[in-house]
């Protein structure tokens, strides 16, 4: 796989990834510029898979709920690149972030019609959670790492 995978590391690299967010995740579903952040970005761990034009083509970020668990977020794959590996390649990244933190499992809310790409990955639902913006069924799963 030719494609990098690394963190936003100034100011133009954060409005690009934050926007590419916006744009795969809250765009389609008619949401403000902003609402693809929350208030733990700043102590979060972010990454982005680069193209070879260096354009932001997939992200994900990552944080720690607990002293032995860690939790994904803002996750997306830009269509065009979707069926490629690319998603699992940028999964293993942020497992192995939270495995050299010492963390022992992983959890996240997956939107209903992605829960097949994270079982493929290990991951198993432990419970049906919340409506986003009473539209978007999501599902807590869980890995052990």
């Amino acid at each position: 796989m030719n494609y990098n995978i690394v963190s936003p590391n100034n100011n133009k690299d954060f409005n690009q990834y934050y926007y590419f967010r916006w744009k795969y995740l809250r765009k389609p579903l008619n949401k403000q510029l902003g609402t693809e952040q929350d208030n733990i970005e700043d102590i979060s761990i972010h990454r982005m898979i680069l193209n070879e034009d260096r354009k932001i083509i997939a992200v994900g970020r990552i944080h720690h709920n607990t002293s032995i668990e860690s939790q994904i977020r803002y996750f997306a794959v830009d269509k065009n690149y979707r069926r490629k590996g690319l998603g699992s390649y940028l999964m293993q990244d942020l497992e192995d972030v939270a495995l050299k933190n010492n963390r022992k499992s992983m959890m996240l809310n997956a939107r209903e019609n992605s829960i097949y790409f994270y079982e493929k990955l290990g991951y198993v639902i432990s419970k049906k959670t919340n409506l986003l913006f009473g539209k978007i069924q999501h599902y807590e799963m869980k890995k052990v790492l």
